[in-house]
Protein backbone atom coordinates (compact mmCIF):
# COMPACT_ATOMS: atom_id res chain seq x y z
CA UNK A 1 0.00 0.00 0.00
CA UNK A 2 1.23 3.49 -0.83
CA UNK A 3 0.06 6.43 1.22
CA UNK A 4 0.12 10.08 0.24
CA UNK A 5 -1.00 12.45 2.96
CA UNK A 6 -2.99 15.55 2.08
CA UNK A 7 -0.75 18.60 1.96
CA UNK A 8 -2.24 22.07 1.91
CA UNK A 9 0.23 24.86 1.31
CA UNK A 10 0.11 28.63 1.21
CA UNK A 11 2.64 30.96 -0.38
CA UNK A 12 6.24 29.77 -0.27
CA UNK A 13 5.58 26.16 0.64
CA UNK A 14 4.18 27.01 4.08
CA UNK A 15 1.84 24.32 5.39
CA UNK A 16 -1.76 25.28 6.15
CA UNK A 17 -1.34 28.60 7.95
CA UNK A 18 -2.97 29.41 11.25
CA UNK A 19 -6.19 31.42 11.24
CA UNK A 20 -4.16 34.45 12.34
CA UNK A 21 -1.90 34.10 9.31
CA UNK A 22 -4.85 33.56 6.97
CA UNK A 23 -6.83 36.58 8.11
CA UNK A 24 -5.80 40.05 9.09
CA UNK A 25 -6.61 40.92 12.68
CA UNK A 26 -9.77 42.96 13.07
CA UNK A 27 -10.48 43.03 9.34
CA UNK A 28 -13.74 41.55 8.01
CA UNK A 29 -15.08 38.24 9.20
CA UNK A 30 -18.05 38.00 11.53
CA UNK A 31 -19.04 41.41 12.93
CA UNK A 32 -19.30 41.86 16.68
CA UNK A 33 -22.57 43.69 17.25
CA UNK A 34 -23.03 46.50 19.70
CA UNK A 35 -25.20 46.02 22.75
CA UNK A 36 -28.81 47.06 22.14
CA UNK A 37 -29.85 50.40 23.61
CA UNK A 38 -32.79 48.82 25.41
CA UNK A 39 -30.42 46.41 27.18
CA UNK A 40 -28.05 49.23 28.08
CA UNK A 41 -30.92 51.16 29.62
CA UNK A 42 -31.86 48.10 31.67
CA UNK A 43 -28.42 47.21 33.04
CA UNK A 44 -26.72 50.59 33.02
CA UNK A 45 -23.32 51.80 31.86
CA UNK A 46 -20.98 48.81 31.47
CA UNK A 47 -17.91 50.95 32.07
CA UNK A 48 -19.26 51.69 35.53
CA UNK A 49 -20.31 48.09 36.25
CA UNK A 50 -17.30 46.11 35.01
CA UNK A 51 -13.79 46.50 36.50
CA UNK A 52 -11.38 47.92 33.94
CA UNK A 53 -9.00 44.98 34.30
CA UNK A 54 -11.52 42.51 32.87
CA UNK A 55 -12.70 44.71 29.98
CA UNK A 56 -11.26 43.92 26.56
CA UNK A 57 -11.29 46.93 24.26
CA UNK A 58 -10.17 44.84 21.30
CA UNK A 59 -10.44 41.08 20.74
CA UNK A 60 -8.14 40.93 17.67
CA UNK A 61 -9.97 38.11 15.92
CA UNK A 62 -8.68 37.21 12.44
CA UNK A 63 -10.82 38.54 9.60
CA UNK A 64 -12.17 35.32 8.09
CA UNK A 65 -15.57 34.39 6.73
CA UNK A 66 -17.39 31.27 7.92
CA UNK A 67 -16.52 29.30 4.72
CA UNK A 68 -12.84 30.18 5.14
CA UNK A 69 -12.84 28.94 8.73
CA UNK A 70 -14.64 25.71 7.73
CA UNK A 71 -12.15 25.04 4.94
CA UNK A 72 -9.20 25.73 7.22
CA UNK A 73 -10.27 23.09 9.74
CA UNK A 74 -11.18 20.65 6.95
CA UNK A 75 -7.64 21.01 5.62
CA UNK A 76 -6.21 20.25 9.05
CA UNK A 77 -8.47 17.19 9.38
CA UNK A 78 -7.36 15.90 5.97
CA UNK A 79 -3.73 16.20 7.05
CA UNK A 80 -4.38 14.18 10.18
CA UNK A 81 -4.14 10.42 10.74
CA UNK A 82 -6.43 8.62 13.17
CA UNK A 83 -7.94 5.23 13.87
CA UNK A 84 -10.52 5.88 11.14
CA UNK A 85 -7.66 6.39 8.64
CA UNK A 86 -5.97 3.03 9.07
CA UNK A 87 -4.26 0.56 11.45
CA UNK A 88 -2.87 2.30 14.51
CA UNK A 89 -0.65 -0.17 16.39
CA UNK A 90 0.50 2.20 19.13
CA UNK A 91 1.64 -0.27 21.77
CA UNK A 92 0.08 0.01 25.25
CA UNK A 93 -2.32 2.70 24.00
CA UNK A 94 -5.10 0.41 22.69
CA UNK A 95 -6.07 2.59 19.73
CA UNK A 96 -9.25 0.72 18.89
CA UNK A 97 -12.10 1.85 16.69
CA UNK A 98 -14.94 3.73 18.39
CA UNK A 99 -18.44 2.68 17.25
CA UNK A 100 -20.18 5.67 15.70
CA UNK A 101 -23.31 4.89 17.69
CA UNK A 102 -21.37 5.62 20.90
CA UNK A 103 -20.23 8.94 19.47
CA UNK A 104 -23.78 9.79 18.41
CA UNK A 105 -25.33 9.06 21.79
CA UNK A 106 -22.64 10.96 23.69
CA UNK A 107 -23.34 13.94 21.41
CA UNK A 108 -27.07 14.07 22.15
CA UNK A 109 -27.85 17.64 23.23
CA UNK A 110 -29.73 16.51 26.34
CA UNK A 111 -26.47 14.96 27.55
CA UNK A 112 -24.06 17.62 26.34
CA UNK A 113 -26.04 20.48 27.82
CA UNK A 114 -26.56 19.05 31.29
CA UNK A 115 -25.32 21.48 33.91
CA UNK A 116 -23.13 19.98 36.65
CA UNK A 117 -25.01 21.96 39.30
CA UNK A 118 -28.44 20.72 38.16
CA UNK A 119 -30.49 19.21 41.01
CA UNK A 120 -30.20 15.43 41.33
CA UNK A 121 -33.88 14.89 40.65
CA UNK A 122 -33.44 16.54 37.24
CA UNK A 123 -30.49 14.37 36.16
CA UNK A 124 -31.66 10.91 37.16
CA UNK A 125 -31.04 9.61 33.62
CA UNK A 126 -27.35 10.44 33.48
CA UNK A 127 -26.80 9.29 37.07
CA UNK A 128 -28.49 5.98 36.25
CA UNK A 129 -26.25 5.48 33.20
CA UNK A 130 -23.11 6.22 35.23
CA UNK A 131 -24.28 3.91 38.02
CA UNK A 132 -24.85 1.15 35.46
CA UNK A 133 -21.35 1.75 34.09
CA UNK A 134 -19.96 1.27 37.61
CA UNK A 135 -21.89 -1.98 37.95
CA UNK A 136 -20.58 -3.28 34.61
CA UNK A 137 -17.00 -2.40 35.56
CA UNK A 138 -17.48 -4.29 38.83
CA UNK A 139 -18.64 -7.38 36.95
CA UNK A 140 -15.62 -7.20 34.63
CA UNK A 141 -13.08 -6.74 37.44
CA UNK A 142 -14.63 -8.32 40.53
CA UNK A 143 -13.99 -5.07 42.43
CA UNK A 144 -17.26 -3.95 44.05
CA UNK A 145 -16.67 -0.20 44.53
CA UNK A 146 -15.79 2.40 41.88
CA UNK A 147 -15.14 6.10 41.47
CA UNK A 148 -15.59 7.52 37.97
CA UNK A 149 -14.03 10.85 38.88
CA UNK A 150 -10.36 10.58 37.71
CA UNK A 151 -9.85 12.26 34.34
CA UNK A 152 -7.13 9.94 33.01
CA UNK A 153 -5.25 6.73 33.68
CA UNK A 154 -2.33 8.55 35.26
CA UNK A 155 -4.70 10.39 37.60
CA UNK A 156 -6.26 7.05 38.47
CA UNK A 157 -2.79 5.81 39.43
CA UNK A 158 -2.28 8.87 41.61
CA UNK A 159 -5.67 8.32 43.26
CA UNK A 160 -4.78 4.69 44.03
CA UNK A 161 -1.41 5.67 45.49
CA UNK A 162 -3.01 8.41 47.61
CA UNK A 163 -5.59 5.94 48.93
CA UNK A 164 -2.83 3.53 49.95
CA UNK A 165 -0.94 6.35 51.65
CA UNK A 166 -4.04 7.47 53.58
CA UNK A 167 -4.82 3.88 54.53
CA UNK A 168 -1.48 3.56 56.32
CA UNK A 169 -1.91 6.97 57.90
CA UNK A 170 -5.21 5.68 59.24
CA UNK A 171 -3.46 2.55 60.55
CA UNK A 172 -0.72 4.66 62.14
CA UNK A 173 2.01 2.90 60.15
CA UNK A 174 4.92 4.65 58.43
CA UNK A 175 5.26 3.05 55.01
CA UNK A 176 6.86 5.19 52.32
CA UNK A 177 8.01 2.79 49.59
CA UNK A 178 6.22 1.51 46.49
CA UNK A 179 7.62 -1.36 44.43
CA UNK A 180 7.28 -1.06 40.65
CA UNK A 181 8.52 -3.61 38.05
CA UNK A 182 10.64 -2.19 35.25
CA UNK A 183 8.13 -3.77 32.85
CA UNK A 184 5.24 -1.75 34.34
CA UNK A 185 3.38 1.02 32.57
CA UNK A 186 5.55 4.10 32.29
CA UNK A 187 3.55 6.60 34.34
CA UNK A 188 3.46 4.39 37.46
CA UNK A 189 6.84 5.68 38.62
CA UNK A 190 5.79 9.34 38.42
CA UNK A 191 2.39 8.72 40.04
CA UNK A 192 3.91 6.94 43.04
CA UNK A 193 6.49 9.70 43.47
CA UNK A 194 3.80 12.41 43.27
CA UNK A 195 1.92 10.63 46.04
CA UNK A 196 4.99 10.96 48.25
CA UNK A 197 6.44 7.46 47.93
CA UNK A 198 9.98 6.38 47.27
CA UNK A 199 9.99 4.17 44.16
CA UNK A 200 11.84 0.85 44.32
CA UNK A 201 12.38 -0.70 40.88
CA UNK A 202 12.04 -4.46 40.46
CA UNK A 203 14.02 -5.88 37.52
CA UNK A 204 12.54 -8.44 35.12
CA UNK A 205 13.40 -12.11 35.00
CA UNK A 206 14.88 -13.63 31.84
CA UNK A 207 11.30 -14.30 30.72
CA UNK A 208 10.31 -10.64 31.09
CA UNK A 209 8.09 -11.16 34.13
CA UNK A 210 8.59 -9.94 37.71
CA UNK A 211 11.72 -11.42 39.26
CA UNK A 212 10.31 -13.02 42.42
CA UNK A 213 13.70 -13.22 44.12
CA UNK A 214 14.23 -9.50 43.53
CA UNK A 215 10.74 -8.80 44.86
CA UNK A 216 11.33 -10.80 48.04
CA UNK A 217 14.67 -9.07 48.55
CA UNK A 218 13.15 -5.60 48.16
CA UNK A 219 10.03 -5.93 50.32
CA UNK A 220 10.30 -4.75 53.92
CA UNK A 221 8.38 -3.10 56.75
CA UNK A 222 8.36 0.21 54.83
CA UNK A 223 6.73 -1.27 51.72
CA UNK A 224 3.23 0.16 51.23
CA UNK A 225 2.44 -1.76 48.09
CA UNK A 226 3.30 -2.67 44.53
CA UNK A 227 2.01 -1.27 41.25
CA UNK A 228 1.75 -3.93 38.57
CA UNK A 229 0.59 -4.05 34.97
CA UNK A 230 -0.70 -7.45 33.86
CA UNK A 231 -0.08 -8.32 31.10
CA UNK A 232 3.00 -6.16 31.39
CA UNK A 233 4.28 -3.77 28.74
CA UNK A 234 6.12 -6.60 27.03
CA UNK A 235 2.73 -8.19 26.39
CA UNK A 236 3.56 -11.07 28.75
CA UNK A 237 1.13 -12.30 31.37
CA UNK A 238 2.50 -12.25 34.91
CA UNK A 239 1.76 -15.91 35.66
CA UNK A 240 3.16 -15.58 39.20
CA UNK A 241 0.66 -12.87 40.11
CA UNK A 242 -0.95 -14.94 42.89
CA UNK A 243 2.41 -15.51 44.55
CA UNK A 244 3.22 -11.81 44.13
CA UNK A 245 -0.06 -10.95 45.87
CA UNK A 246 0.69 -13.43 48.69
CA UNK A 247 4.16 -11.96 49.25
CA UNK A 248 2.67 -8.45 49.49
CA UNK A 249 -0.32 -9.33 51.66
CA UNK A 250 1.84 -11.38 54.05
CA UNK A 251 3.86 -8.23 54.58
CA UNK A 252 0.77 -6.08 55.18
CA UNK A 253 1.28 -4.41 51.78
CA UNK A 254 -1.23 -3.90 48.96
CA UNK A 255 -1.39 -4.79 45.27
CA UNK A 256 -2.30 -1.99 42.86
CA UNK A 257 -3.29 -2.94 39.30
CA UNK A 258 -2.66 -0.63 36.34
CA UNK A 259 -5.47 -1.30 33.86
CA UNK A 260 -3.52 -0.13 30.80
CA UNK A 261 -3.56 -3.65 29.35
CA UNK A 262 -6.94 -4.89 30.54
CA UNK A 263 -7.99 -5.32 26.90
CA UNK A 264 -6.02 -8.57 26.88
CA UNK A 265 -7.82 -10.32 29.73
CA UNK A 266 -11.24 -8.77 30.34
CA UNK A 267 -13.98 -11.34 30.38
CA UNK A 268 -11.51 -14.11 31.21
CA UNK A 269 -9.98 -13.15 34.55
CA UNK A 270 -11.29 -11.15 37.50
CA UNK A 271 -8.81 -8.74 39.03
CA UNK A 272 -10.13 -9.72 42.44
CA UNK A 273 -9.08 -13.32 41.76
CA UNK A 274 -5.52 -12.08 41.14
CA UNK A 275 -5.40 -10.56 44.64
CA UNK A 276 -5.77 -6.95 43.48
CA UNK A 277 -6.75 -4.42 46.15
CA UNK A 278 -7.07 -1.27 44.02
CA UNK A 279 -7.13 -0.81 40.24
CA UNK A 280 -7.66 1.93 37.72
CA UNK A 281 -9.18 1.25 34.31
CA UNK A 282 -8.38 3.33 31.25
CA UNK A 283 -11.96 3.84 30.14
CA UNK A 284 -10.93 5.70 26.99
CA UNK A 285 -8.68 2.84 25.87
CA UNK A 286 -10.28 -0.43 26.88
CA UNK A 287 -13.84 0.73 26.40
CA UNK A 288 -13.34 2.55 23.14
CA UNK A 289 -13.46 6.33 23.32
CA UNK A 290 -11.28 8.43 20.99
CA UNK A 291 -8.11 9.53 22.75
CA UNK A 292 -4.58 10.71 22.10
CA UNK A 293 -2.86 14.05 21.97
CA UNK A 294 -3.49 14.65 25.64
CA UNK A 295 -7.09 13.55 26.05
CA UNK A 296 -9.89 13.26 26.74
CA UNK A 297 -9.67 10.33 29.11
CA UNK A 298 -11.19 8.69 32.15
CA UNK A 299 -9.42 6.59 34.77
CA UNK A 300 -12.10 4.89 36.87
CA UNK A 301 -10.74 3.49 40.16
CA UNK A 302 -12.11 0.29 41.66
CA UNK A 303 -11.45 -1.15 45.11
CA UNK A 304 -12.17 -3.97 47.49
CA UNK A 305 -14.26 -3.49 50.63
CA UNK A 306 -11.12 -2.55 52.58
CA UNK A 307 -10.61 0.66 50.57
CA UNK A 308 -14.25 1.63 50.09
CA UNK A 309 -14.10 4.43 52.65
CA UNK A 310 -11.06 6.05 51.00
CA UNK A 311 -12.53 6.67 47.53
CA UNK A 312 -12.73 10.23 46.16
CA UNK A 313 -16.01 12.07 46.72
CA UNK A 314 -18.67 12.04 45.53
CA UNK A 315 -19.45 8.48 44.47
CA UNK A 316 -22.67 7.66 42.64
CA UNK A 317 -25.04 5.66 44.84
CA UNK A 318 -28.55 4.30 44.61
CA UNK A 319 -31.47 4.23 47.06
CA UNK A 320 -34.25 2.19 45.53
CA UNK A 321 -34.91 3.77 42.12
CA UNK A 322 -33.28 7.06 43.11
CA UNK A 323 -29.66 7.83 42.13
CA UNK A 324 -27.61 10.41 43.98
CA UNK A 325 -24.15 11.88 44.53
CA UNK A 326 -22.94 10.36 47.77
CA UNK A 327 -20.54 12.40 49.90
CA UNK A 328 -20.72 10.00 52.83
CA UNK A 329 -17.26 8.48 52.42
CA UNK A 330 -15.75 8.69 55.92
CA UNK A 331 -12.01 8.54 55.14
CA UNK A 332 -12.05 9.92 51.60
CA UNK A 333 -8.94 11.40 50.02
CA UNK A 334 -11.28 14.23 48.89
CA UNK A 335 -12.11 15.48 45.42
CA UNK A 336 -9.57 14.82 42.67
CA UNK A 337 -11.37 16.56 39.84
CA UNK A 338 -13.93 19.29 39.44
CA UNK A 339 -17.44 17.88 39.28
CA UNK A 340 -17.93 14.18 38.51
CA UNK A 341 -15.52 13.00 35.77
CA UNK A 342 -15.27 13.23 31.99
CA UNK A 343 -18.90 12.41 31.33
CA UNK A 344 -18.64 12.24 27.53
CA UNK A 345 -15.97 9.55 27.73
CA UNK A 346 -17.90 7.62 30.37
CA UNK A 347 -21.11 7.65 28.31
CA UNK A 348 -19.25 6.29 25.27
CA UNK A 349 -17.97 3.45 27.44
CA UNK A 350 -21.50 2.81 28.77
CA UNK A 351 -22.80 2.53 25.19
CA UNK A 352 -19.85 0.33 24.15
CA UNK A 353 -20.47 -2.16 26.98
CA UNK A 354 -24.22 -2.17 26.38
CA UNK A 355 -23.55 -3.04 22.74
CA UNK A 356 -21.09 -5.82 23.62
CA UNK A 357 -22.76 -7.59 26.52
CA UNK A 358 -20.88 -10.13 28.60
CA UNK A 359 -19.94 -12.48 25.75
CA UNK A 360 -18.93 -9.54 23.59
CA UNK A 361 -16.47 -8.33 26.23
CA UNK A 362 -14.90 -11.77 26.29
CA UNK A 363 -14.72 -11.85 22.48
CA UNK A 364 -12.93 -8.48 22.38
CA UNK A 365 -9.97 -9.74 24.40
CA UNK A 366 -9.98 -13.05 22.51
CA UNK A 367 -9.61 -11.36 19.12
CA UNK A 368 -7.10 -8.80 20.42
CA UNK A 369 -4.84 -11.60 21.69
CA UNK A 370 -5.32 -13.65 18.52
CA UNK A 371 -4.41 -10.69 16.30
CA UNK A 372 -1.26 -9.92 18.30
CA UNK A 373 -0.03 -13.53 18.26
CA UNK A 374 -0.71 -13.88 14.53
CA UNK A 375 1.21 -10.68 13.72
CA UNK A 376 4.09 -11.56 16.04
CA UNK A 377 4.51 -15.05 14.56
CA UNK A 378 4.59 -13.67 11.01
CA UNK A 379 7.17 -11.03 11.96
CA UNK A 380 9.39 -13.52 13.79
CA UNK A 381 9.33 -15.74 10.69
CA UNK A 382 10.50 -12.74 8.66
CA UNK A 383 13.55 -12.34 10.89
CA UNK A 384 12.39 -9.76 13.41
CA UNK A 385 13.66 -10.30 16.95
CA UNK A 386 11.69 -10.74 20.18
CA UNK A 387 13.90 -10.62 23.27
CA UNK A 388 11.42 -11.57 25.99
CA UNK A 389 8.87 -14.37 25.98
CA UNK A 390 9.56 -15.56 22.44
CA UNK A 391 8.69 -19.17 23.28
CA UNK A 392 5.36 -18.42 24.94
CA UNK A 393 2.21 -16.76 23.60
CA UNK A 394 1.94 -13.02 24.04
CA UNK A 395 -1.25 -11.29 25.04
CA UNK A 396 -2.61 -8.19 23.30
CA UNK A 397 0.74 -6.66 22.33
CA UNK A 398 4.38 -7.57 21.76
CA UNK A 399 7.74 -5.82 21.57
CA UNK A 400 10.25 -6.30 18.80
CA UNK A 401 13.89 -5.26 19.12
CA UNK A 402 15.46 -3.67 16.04
CA UNK A 403 18.90 -3.57 17.65
CA UNK A 404 20.37 -6.02 15.11
CA UNK A 405 19.02 -3.94 12.23
CA UNK A 406 20.70 -0.90 13.74
CA UNK A 407 24.01 -2.74 14.20
CA UNK A 408 24.03 -4.12 10.66
CA UNK A 409 22.59 -1.24 8.64
CA UNK A 410 22.62 1.82 10.91
CA UNK A 411 18.81 2.04 10.77
CA UNK A 412 17.21 2.90 14.11
CA UNK A 413 13.72 2.08 15.33
CA UNK A 414 12.88 5.75 14.68
CA UNK A 415 13.92 5.42 11.01
CA UNK A 416 11.92 2.24 10.56
CA UNK A 417 8.88 3.94 12.09
CA UNK A 418 9.17 6.87 9.67
CA UNK A 419 9.19 4.45 6.74
CA UNK A 420 5.89 2.96 7.89
CA UNK A 421 4.23 6.38 7.48
CA UNK A 422 4.93 6.30 3.73
CA UNK A 423 3.04 3.02 3.54
CA UNK A 424 -0.11 4.29 5.23
CA UNK A 425 0.41 2.81 8.68
CA UNK A 426 0.71 4.68 11.95
CA UNK A 427 4.03 3.67 13.56
CA UNK A 428 3.99 1.68 16.80
CA UNK A 429 5.32 2.92 20.12
CA UNK A 430 9.11 3.11 19.92
CA UNK A 431 11.87 3.04 22.54
CA UNK A 432 9.52 1.72 25.22
CA UNK A 433 9.74 -0.28 27.41
CA UNK A 434 13.26 0.87 28.17
CA UNK A 435 14.49 -2.67 28.91
CA UNK A 436 14.28 -3.49 25.18
CA UNK A 437 16.92 -1.84 22.94
CA UNK A 438 15.47 -0.19 19.81
CA UNK A 439 12.02 -1.24 20.98
CA UNK A 440 9.08 -1.54 18.57
CA UNK A 441 5.97 -1.98 20.72
CA UNK A 442 3.03 -3.21 18.64
CA UNK A 443 -0.66 -3.56 19.59
CA UNK A 444 -3.03 -4.48 16.74
CA UNK A 445 -6.24 -4.46 18.89
CA UNK A 446 -9.36 -6.37 17.92
CA UNK A 447 -10.34 -3.66 15.41
CA UNK A 448 -8.12 -4.78 12.53
CA UNK A 449 -9.14 -7.42 10.01
CA UNK A 450 -6.87 -10.19 8.75
CA UNK A 451 -6.35 -8.21 5.54
CA UNK A 452 -5.22 -5.14 7.47
CA UNK A 453 -2.91 -7.15 9.73
CA UNK A 454 -1.32 -8.81 6.69
CA UNK A 455 -0.93 -5.39 5.09
CA UNK A 456 0.92 -4.01 8.12
CA UNK A 457 3.14 -7.10 8.41
CA UNK A 458 3.95 -7.06 4.69
CA UNK A 459 4.88 -3.37 4.93
CA UNK A 460 7.37 -4.31 7.68
CA UNK A 461 8.78 -7.01 5.42
CA UNK A 462 9.09 -4.64 2.47
CA UNK A 463 10.84 -2.00 4.59
CA UNK A 464 13.31 -4.61 5.83
CA UNK A 465 14.05 -5.57 2.21
CA UNK A 466 14.58 -1.92 1.24
CA UNK A 467 16.95 -1.50 4.19
CA UNK A 468 19.05 -4.38 2.89
CA UNK A 469 19.10 -2.91 -0.62
CA UNK A 470 19.32 0.82 0.06
CA UNK A 471 19.38 1.94 3.71
CA UNK A 472 19.82 5.58 2.70
CA UNK A 473 16.29 5.57 1.29
CA UNK A 474 14.87 4.72 4.71
CA UNK A 475 16.87 7.49 6.34
CA UNK A 476 15.02 9.97 4.11
CA UNK A 477 11.54 8.76 5.07
CA UNK A 478 8.82 9.88 5.22
CA UNK A 479 8.46 11.36 1.74
CA UNK A 480 4.69 11.14 1.25
CA UNK A 481 3.58 12.91 4.41
CA UNK A 482 2.67 16.56 4.84
CA UNK A 483 5.72 16.99 7.06
CA UNK A 484 8.99 15.14 6.49
CA UNK A 485 11.73 14.61 9.04
CA UNK A 486 11.42 16.94 11.98
CA UNK A 487 14.16 18.17 14.28
CA UNK A 488 13.24 16.31 17.47
CA UNK A 489 15.86 18.04 19.61
CA UNK A 490 14.73 21.48 18.46
CA UNK A 491 11.10 20.55 19.13
CA UNK A 492 11.88 19.38 22.66
CA UNK A 493 13.81 22.54 23.48
CA UNK A 494 11.40 25.03 21.91
CA UNK A 495 8.01 24.45 23.49
CA UNK A 496 5.87 26.59 21.20
CA UNK A 497 2.56 25.27 22.45
CA UNK A 498 0.37 28.22 21.50
CA UNK A 499 0.11 30.72 18.68
CA UNK A 500 1.12 33.54 21.03
CA UNK A 501 4.35 31.80 21.99
CA UNK A 502 5.14 31.07 18.33
CA UNK A 503 4.36 34.63 17.35
CA UNK A 504 6.63 36.12 20.01
CA UNK A 505 9.53 33.63 19.82
CA UNK A 506 9.40 31.66 16.62
CA UNK A 507 8.95 34.15 13.82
Amino acid sequence: MRYIQARWEEGDGILEPTVFELGKRGDGGTPIVSIEEELMEEIGNLDEILPEKIVRRSIDLPGLSEPEVARHFSHLAQMNFGVDSGPYWLGSCTMKYTPKLAMRIASVSKIRRLHPYAPEEQVQGILKALYELKEMLSKITGLPYFSLQPAAGAQGELVGALMIRKKFMDLGEKRDEILIPESAHGSNFASAAMAGFKVIRIPPSDEGTVDLNALKAAINERTAGMMITNPNTLGIFESDVLEIADVLHSNGSYLYYDGANLNAIMGWILLSDMGVDIAHLNIHKTFSAPHGGGGPGAGAVGTTEEFRDFLPIPVISRRGDYYFLDYNVPKTIGKVRMFYGNIGVLIKAWVYLKLLGGEGVRSVSTVAVLNANYARKKLIEMGFEVLYGKDRPCKHEFVLSLSEVKKKYGIRALDFAKALIDRGFHPPTIYFPLIVPEAFMMEPTESDSLREIDGYVNAMKEILRRIEENPEEILQAPKNSAIGRIDDVFGNKKLWLTWKIYESEGR
